[in-house]
C-alpha cells in the first residue's frame, strides 16, 4: 500500500511524527545512528518505488503512441482490416549501470539530495527542540531593588523569560513593600547586571547561551558567589557573580554622575571587555 494514501499525507510527514513519537529527550549516538539509517533505507526505498512507477507511466505513454500511429496508418492506407489485430512492439530502455570504480559524488543524485535534505531538516528540528527544552528550564535569579541602597531578593522563572517579562513579576513581588512601586510599569524599570543595562528584549536564555560577560563578571551566572579559587593567581580567570540590580529609571537619571551609576551602560552583545573591574580598578584579566 501507498504510505501517502495509507497515512493521508506525504511520506516525509508520516516519517516526522514517527521521528518525534520515538526521541523523547535526547538520545545516545547508537540511536541516533539507528534512526538515520533507518532514514536512509525510507528515502531509498521510496525512490525506487518513484522510479518503477516512471518505468511503468513511460512503457504506457509508449505503448499508447505506437497504437495511435497504428491506427491513423490503417486509415490512410486501407491496407488493413480494422479487426486484424498486430502484435506490439515496446522497446525496451536499457538500464545503464555506474561504473563503481568511478567517483559520482558530483553528479545529481534524487534520492541522495532526498536523503540530505531530510537529515538536515531533523538536524534543525532536534537544535529547536534542544533550545526549546533549555528555555524551559528553571532558573533562581537573585536580584537587588536599588534604591540608593541594596534589597536583596530571588526569583524562579524560566529561562526563556525576557528581562521585560522578569522585572513586571520582581515589580509585583515589591510592591507590597515598597509602594512607590505600584504606580510604576515594568517599562520604567532597569535591570542592571555586572554594571550592564540588559535591554528588555533579552531573555536569559540568550545571555547563557552566548555565555555573555559584563565590566565586573559573567551576565550568564545569576546566584552570588565569589571565586575563591587561586586568589592570587593574576592567570585564572575569577568566576565571581554579583546579584543584578533592579532600579528606576528616574532614580538612574538623577544619579548617573555618581557610582556606581556612572559605571553602568547599555548592553551591547558585540563588545567585550578586557578585564573584570570593580570601583575602576582591575579584578583579573581575561585568558
Amino acid at each position: 500500500m501507498d504510505i501517502n494514501k495509507k497515512f493521508g499525507g506525504s511520506a516525509h510527514d508520516v516519517f516526522e511524527e514517527q521521528f518525534k513519537n520515538d526521541t523523547v529527550g535526547l538520545v545516545s549516538i547508537e540511536d541516533f545512528k539507528r534512526k538515520r539509517q533507518r532514514i536512509d533505507e525510507f528515502v531509498e526505498a521510496e525512490a525506487a518505488k518513484k522510479l518503477a512507477r516512471e518505468e511503468d507511466e513511460r512503457r504506457q505513454r509508449e505503448v499508447d503512441r505506437v497504437k495511435r500511429q497504428r491506427i491513423e496508418t490503417n486509415k490512410l492506407s486501407f491496407a488493413q482490416d480494422d479487426e486484424e489485430q498486430e502484435e506490439v512492439v515496446i522497446p525496451f530502455k536499457k538500464k545503464i549501470s555506474k561504473d563503481p570504480n568511478v567517483d559520482t559524488d558530483f553528479l545529481p543524485d534524487a534520492a541522495r539530495e532526498e536523503r540530505e535534505r531530510l537529515e538536515r531538516e531533523l538536524l534543525i528540528q532536534e537544535y529547536k527542540e534542544e533550545q526549546e527544552r533549555v528555555k524551559n528550564e528553571m532558573v533562581e535569579v537573585t536580584y537587588s531593588y536599588w534604591d540608593g541602597s541594596g534589597h536583596r531578593r530571588s526569583i524562579l522563572v524560566k529561562k526563556g523569560t525576557t528581562i521585560g517579562h522578569f522585572l513586571e513579576a520582581c515589580r509585583r513581588m515589591l510592591e507590597k513593600e515598597f509602594p512607590e512601586l505600584r504606580t510604576t510599569t515594568s517599562e520604567q524599570l532597569m535591570y542592571v547586571k555586572e554594571d550592564l543595562i540588559i535591554p528588555h528584549s533579552f531573555s536569559f536564555y540568550d545571555l547563557i547561551i552566548n555565555k555573555a560577560r559584563g565590566k565586573s563578571g559573567p551576565l550568564f551566572h545569576f546566584d552570588v558567589h565569589e571565586d575563591i579559587r587561586l586568589q592570587h593567581n593574576a592567570k585564572v580567570e575569577k568566576d565571581e557573580s554579583h546579584a543584578g540590580k533592579i532600579v528606576e529609571r528616574k532614580w538612574f537619571d538623577r544619579n548617573k554622575h555618581i557610582f556606581p551609576a556612572s559605571r553602568w551602560e547599555v548592553y551591547d552583545p558585540n563588545k567585550t571587555f578586557d578585564s573584570y573591574t570593580i570601583r575602576g580598578g582591575e579584578v583579573t584579566k581575561k585568558r
